[in-house]
This record gives C-alpha cells, sequence and structure tokens, in this order.
C-alpha cells in the first residue's frame, strides 16, 4: 500500500479585528511561503462585514 503524504496544510483562525473574537477557522498552505489570509467575513458579534485576519491558535 502507498504512505500518507506529510501534512501539507495547517490550520488557521480568522480573528475580527474590531471585537478580537476568532469566528472562522480553515486550512493554509504550508509550503512556499504564502501570505497571511485577510478575508472580508461576516462577523456575527459586529453584526456586520469585516476584514479578518489570520491569526495562530
Amino acid at each position: 500500500m502507498a504512505k500518507k503524504k506529510a501534512a501539507a496544510r495547517e490550520y488557521v483562525s480568522l480573528e475580527c479585528p474590531e471585537c478580537r473574537s476568532r469566528n472562522y477557522r480553515t486550512s493554509k498552505r504550508v509550503k512556499g511561503g504564502a501570505p497571511k489570509l485577510a478575508l472580508m467575513k461576516y462577523c456575527s458579534t459586529c453584526r456586520k462585514h469585516t476584514q479578518h485576519a489570520e491569526k495562530k491558535k
């Protein structure tokens, strides 16, 4: 049987800059020095769309 590949992705949390709540968790590629994620997401605490930035666990 074939061996499993090493994990090429890691989990990161996306944090709202206004209320500092970590609302989303997503995976990110480890190889290649990918830049930090910053996505427009809905924050249920603030009740509006804000730019959620990547934070480690």
